[in-house]
């Protein structure tokens, strides 16, 4: 076994997007000695690509918004497959965190009368997120990393963590590399956050980065924790179309809060149709062009167009145009922005400006965008408790897009970066909490010497198999069979696929050693891909309805039972298990809340 460095830390912090280093706040700021691991470099996390702003009732617009009508939204949004105690914590505490990001720097877009800005976005009922342009979440990367840096953690950057370690049934640290180098680390820890992201990569087109392989959510199912909702895949309507080369780069929500409507190949406003608005929706959102156009400078006028109806729906009605043979020429729909004037979009949207007129040659003050669904984030993932982040394996918590229980069956635009910094404080006065009251415990060796092997197999093997190629066959299968149309012959399919790519995966070789070797750490991250991607099949195969972002032509509707029910992963005997756990029942005062805007 190689020789290893040791660091100990109370806090072990996983990640140094949002929520890792809002963590790493409220871990320094107790006096403990914090580590932070990044798989990339300080300030290039994925919660950068957050472009459009941050959720929150600040009620800066003259609308009568409030923490109950954020509950209401993320609950109704999410289909009721949330944690109703997991909202309405986020919902309360998203008032408090955008404010506090303003007394730490952050520099939001003004209304005339000075008060941070707020723009519309689907399934929000009023102009709630918090912008900066839409370059959103870079400045909240930018206000944290310079209030983190004050505090003195420490940071390892360019570090991959592989696997957790554990004493008995408490994880006490992990191990990992120097990407760089190839050297291992054991970082010894009291606590660990897993603040990880998402796990976009095993699809072909998708607007995740590069480091969203799922390593978090991965390491945590086989250290023992729980995983739920995992089925839940979002795919955001808008991605980059064209050209090519750029296919599912996200186009932010906010060009839609902005005034973008969506058309077909024939120029009709298609999101009009009857059948794209469900029942619930009815009554909430603009009949006419006529009553859209007068929302956009009213600011009384509450009925939306339905382009700002929540991702799912939106997604599903693009899908539904291009099946039927209304698709623009590459194969999507139009986005346009235009009418705004040339002004207004260079003013409200420069970011989307520059990327298509840069990297598209489309100039989308003067014509149209070519757009598509691509995946973007996931609902599901590790099972945490309310109040501190805590997973279902003692010592391990996680927070953002790793962790599940907020968003239910479907994510509102926005509601993600006020969710990294809720819960981003939260893990971390909870694993403070923990850290405090705990040792270090005692590392096995023969864990490490375990994931030496599993890292060191792919060296000098005969190349019968290749990273690229096996990971390249996960994304066609997953696109193919487990995309927004799912059925139980195409998801039995993939599940198939899956199996066979994970036994060819034991045969992959990858030429030199583990200095400055990108075809290595592949073949590490290419296992967590295969590992999350049978979890999510499995868990689409169980769910028999059609709930948010979960869309089984095979069983068209919802079904009052399965909304009663989330599905949980779990590792038995080093193989996936999946089955139901009852929904946590909303106490009457949140029952209450919801009965009030149903009225």
């Amino acid at each position: 076994m190689e020789a290893y460095e040791t660091l100990k830390y109370d806090v072990l912090i996983i990640g140094a997007g949002g929520a890792g280093l809002r963590a790493a706040i409220s871990v320094c700021e107790r006096g403990l000695r914090c580590g932070v691991v990044c798989k990339s470099l300080l300030g290039k996390a994925h919660t950068v690509m957050a472009e459009g702003g941050a959720a929150a009732a600040l009620g800066n617009m003259g609308e009568k918004d409030s923490w109950e009508v954020h509950f209401r939204d993320t609950m109704v949004g999410g289909a009721s497959l949330n944690n109703p105690r997991i909202v309405e914590i986020f919902a309360h505490e998203a008032i408090d965190r955008v404010l506090e990001l303003e007394q730490y720097g952050a520099v939001f877009d003004r209304t005339p009368e000075g008060l941070i800005s707020q723009r519309p976005f689907g399934g929000h009922t009023y102009r709630r997120l918090n912008h900066v342009g839409d370059r959103t979440g870079l400045e909240l990367i930018r206000t944290l990393q310079d209030k983190a840096v004050s505090l003195h953690p420490t940071f390892h950057m360019e570090v991959t963590i592989t696997s957790l370690l554990r004493d008995g049934q408490r994880v006490i640290g992990a191990y990992g590399y120097d990407r760089i180098s190839g050297k291992p680390i054991v970082f010894q820890a009291r606590a660990v956050v897993l603040a990880t992201g998402g796990w976009g990569r095993m699809y072909r087109y998708t607007s995740n980065s590069w480091e969203s392989t799922g390593d978090g959510a991965a390491m945590a199912l086989e250290a023992g924790a729980e995983l739920i909702d995992m089925e839940m895949v979002q795919f955001h309507p808008t991605g980059m179309l064209w050209p090519p080369s750029m296919r599912g780069i996200l186009v932010t929500e906010a060009v839609r809060g902005e005034g973008g409507v969506l058309r077909n190949a024939s120029g009709d406003r298609f999101m009009y149709t009857p059948e794209y608005t469900p029942e619930r929706y009815r009554g909430k959102f603009a009949e006419s062009t006529e009553e859209a156009e007068r929302w956009l400078d009213d600011k009384s006028a509450n009925r939306r167009p339905p382009e700002l109806l929540p991702r799912d729906e939106v997604s599903r009605a693009i899908y539904k145009e291009v099946k039927a043979g209304r698709a623009t020429e590459h194969g999507g729909v139009h986005l346009d922005v235009s009418h705004r004037g040339a002004a207004y979009v260079k003013r409200k949207l420069p970011a989307m400006y520059d990327q298509f007129l840069h990297l598209g040659g489309v100039d989308i003050t003067r014509e149209p965008m070519e757009v598509y669904p691509t995946v973007h984030y996931t609902m599901g993932g590790i099972r945490v408790d309310p109040e501190t982040c805590a997973s279902t394996m003692p010592g391990l918590f996680a927070a953002g897009e790793c962790a599940a229980g907020l968003h239910g069956a479907n994510r509102l635009g926005g509601n993600s970066l006020t969710d990294i910094l809720v819960f981003g404080k939260r893990a971390g006065d909870g694993a403070a909490a923990f850290a405090e009251a705990t040792d270090h415990g005692v590392v096995d060796p023969d864990q490490i010497a375990r994931e030496e092997a599993t890292l060191n197999a792919p060296l000098g093997r005969p190349a019968a198999e290749t990273p690229a190629t096996i990971g390249a066959e996960l994304q066609e299968a997953m696109q193919t069979d487990a995309m927004i149309e799912r059925t139980e012959v195409c998801l039995s399919r993939c599940l198939d696929r899956i199996h066979e790519l994970q036994q060819r995966c034991d045969q992959i070789g990858v030429e030199g050693g583990r200095t400055y070797n990108p075809a290595w750490h592949a073949a590490r991250d290419l296992r967590f891909q295969l590992r999350l991607s049978e979890v999510i099949v499995r868990s689409a195969i169980l769910r028999k309805e059609s709930r948010g972002a979960h869309w089984r032509t095979d069983y068209p509707n919802m079904d009052p039972d399965w909304g009663r029910r989330n599905v949980v992963a779990r590792m038995v005997n080093s193989v996936v298990d999946v089955d139901t756990t009852p929904l946590p029942e909303m106490p009457e005062h949140l029952r209450l809340v919801m009965n009030e805007g149903a009225k």
